[in-house]
C-alpha cells in the first residue's frame, strides 16, 4: 500500500480532513463495543453495506490467498522511491517533513535524553522513512518488510549510509517476514513505525499484530502509525489487496488492540486528488488527562475573547 490518489467518482473526491480529534475518547470507546458495520467500496465502485460483507468477499476461507497476491503485487513494483509511492514520488519530501516535526515533538514528550533509541520500521520497503528520517533519531533501526527485493535494495541503499552516519546510528536488522507473522523481541523497541502498510492486514490480524507488537516496546514507547484515510467506512483496493480506513474505523480498531491514543496530526501539503493522510501516535499506556479546572469563584464571570 502506498500513498494512493482518489479516483473520479463522487464518493471517493474527498478534500483534506480537518486536523486533530473529531469524537471524544468515550464516545469512540461507546460506537467501539458496536459490530463494524460501516458502509464502504471497492475501486470498481461496488458498495458494501459493512467491512463483514466486504471482508467476506475479498478473503472468504483463504486469508492467505489474500496476502500473496498483495505481495506479488508488489513484487512487480520497480525498487524506487517512485515505485513505493505508486507514482508519487514527489511528495516524498513534504511527507517526511511532516513526519519529522510529528516525531520530534514525541521524541521531546516521551524519551529520556541520552537512552540508546531504537526503532522499528514496519512495511520499510526500500528504506525511505529509515534513510531519511529514522537513522538521525535512533541508534538502531531494524526493518521490516515482505518484499525481497525492495528489502535488498534497502540493504545496499543503507550500507553506504552507515559510513555517514557512524556506527552509532544504522541499520541493525533486516526482516523479510510480513506483518501478519511477524513477533518482536520483547521490549526491544522505542518507536515502531507503520506506515502506509497496516492497509494491507484484514481487521482480525490487525488487532493480532498491535497485540504482539506492543510486547516489543520499551517502557514509555510507542507507535507511530501514519496511514491514508478515507471521509467514511472504507474504500477496498482490489489491484494491490489492501483497504483504506476511516478515521472512526482506526480508532476502533485501536480500542480492540488495547492502545491508546496519545496524539494525532493532518499530514499536509499534499496533492489535492490523494486520499487525506494522518499520523497516529498509539501508547500502552493511557496518556495522563490534562483537562484544567475552573475556579468556582470565577465560573459565571464572563470570558475574554480573544
Amino acid at each position: 500500500m502506498s500513498v494512493l490518489p482518489m479516483c473520479a467518482s463522487p464518493p471517493l473526491c474527498w478534500t483534506l480532513a480537518t486536523s486533530n480529534c473529531v469524537f471524544s475518547e468515550r464516545k469512540v470507546l461507546a460506537l467501539a463495543s458496536l459490530k463494524m458495520e460501516f458502509a464502504g467500496m471497492d475501486s470498481d465502485g461496488r458498495t458494501f453495506n459493512s467491512a463483514a460483507e466486504m471482508w467476506r468477499e475479498a478473503i472468504g476461507d483463504d486469508a492467505n490467498q489474500w496476502y500473496r497476491d498483495g505481495v506479488a503485487y508488489w513484487q512487480n513494483v520497480e525498487a524506487s522511491v517512485d515505485g513505493v509511492l505508486g507514482g508519487y514520488g514527489h511528495v516524498n519530501d513534504q511527507d517526511l517533513k511532516g513526519s519529522e516535526a510529528f516525531l520530534n515533538s514525541l521524541l521531546r514528550d516521551r524519551l529520556l535524553r541520552n537512552r540508546h533509541l531504537v526503532a522499528l520500521d514496519c512495511g520499510s520497503g526500500i528504506g525511505r522513512i529509515t534513510k531519511n528520517l529514522l537513522i538521525k533519531h535512533f541508534n538502531e533501526i531494524d526493518l521490516l518488510e515482505p518484499v525481497s527485493h525492495f528489502l535488498e535494495a534497502a540493504r545496499e541503499t543503507l550500507a553506504t549510509e552507515i559510513d555517514v552516519a557512524t556506527d552509532q546510528h544504522s541499520a541493525a536488522n533486516f526482516f523479510c517476514v510480513p506483518l501478519q507473522e511477524f513477533t518482536p523481541e520483547i521490549g526491544r523497541y522505542d518507536v515502531i513505525w507503520v506506515q502506509w502498510c497496516i492497509g494491507h492486514l484484514a481487521d482480525d490480524d490487525f488487532v493480532s499484530f498491535f497485540k504482539r507488537a506492543k510486547t516489543g516496546l520499551k517502557p514509555g514507547g510507542f507507535f507511530i502509525l501514519k496511514e491514508n484515510i478515507a471521509k467514511t467506512g472504507f474504500v477496498l483496493d482490489k489491484e494491490d489487496r489492501s483497504i483504506t480506513r476511516s478515521d472512526l474505523y482506526f480508532r476502533q480498531l485501536f480500542n480492540q488492540c488495547g492502545l491508546h491514543l496519545y496524539k494525532v496530526k493532518d499530514q499536509t501539503g499534499l496533492p489535492d486528488e490523494l486520499f487525506a493522510v494522518k499520523m497516529y501516535a498509539l501508547t500502552v499506556d493511557k496518556p495522563r488527562s490534562t483537562k484544567k479546572t475552573v475556579s468556582k469563584q470565577h465560573i459565571n464571570l464572563p470570558g475574554i475573547i480573544k
